[in-house]
């Protein structure tokens, strides 16, 4: 599913920030894998970079069996927007529109005509136990029910992979580990998941784990 081979990420601040130093990693397709390591290690540079939502500064990067760096952005959205579900920490959700509205918005930005993308929402949300909730405005949802909304745009698309950027990170301990439950149930069903997370009791629960120390990845 994904490969990452000799991947540094390079900022250009003073005399230069790298961020990822040779880093290499292979997510096949179905796996379910954690990646461990405290604020400012870079983790999430990785995940933004795996989800082509950024480029590296040197390296390779083979996404679903083709090499993406010499795509250009157009070609990069496209192919992130047909293969790949963002789960953040902070929600991003419209505060204007609904959660069925929210759920339905990365159709809308694929053209997919109204009815098709109102019934896919219905059955996302059902699939994160949101069925209840799905004419309320985020305001008026709790953060578990906010983050349920979240996991339900990123998997209206049916993408490939999911990325999950410190998915419980702004939860209480109980509600986080609804969440947790629910991605672990989502790889049941075959999901291909990267989580990104600070939290070693979360991390020990996974199949596999990559910590990142000094913009390396190492197994365990």
């Amino acid at each position: 599913m994904i490969q990452l081979e000799h991947i540094t990420k390079t900022y250009p601040v003073g005399d230069g920030l790298t961020v990822l130093n040779d880093a290499c990693l292979t997510v096949d397709d179905g796996e379910y894998v954690g990646i461990l390591g405290p604020s400012g290690s870079g983790k999430s540079t990785m995940l933004h970079i795996m989800g082509l939502l950024d480029r590296p500064t040197s390296g390779r990067l083979i996404f679903n069996n083709r090499e993406v760096n010499a795509l250009d952005d157009r070609e990069l959205s496209m192919l992130r927007g047909r293969l790949v579900g963002f789960v953040f920490q902070s929600f991003h959700l419209v505060p204007q529109l609904s959660v069925s509205e929210n759920v339905e918005l990365p159709l809308f930005y694929q053209g997919v005509p109204r009815s098709q993308r109102r019934e896919r929402a219905r059955k996302a949300l059902a699939q994160v136990g949101m069925s209840s909730r799905m004419r309320h405005v985020p305001s008026q949802l709790s953060g578990g029910e906010r983050q349920r909304t979240a996991i339900a745009r990123a998997l209206v698309t049916e993408p490939a992979l999911v990325l999950a950027d410190e998915p419980t990170g702004n939860l209480d301990s109980r509600t986080g580990g609804d969440i947790v439950e629910l991605l672990n149930a989502l790889h049941a069903e075959g999901r291909t998941i990267v989580m990104i997370t600070h939290d070693r009791e979360i991390a020990a629960t996974l199949p596999r784990v990559v910590q990142i120390r000094d913009g390396k990845l190492e197994e365990g």
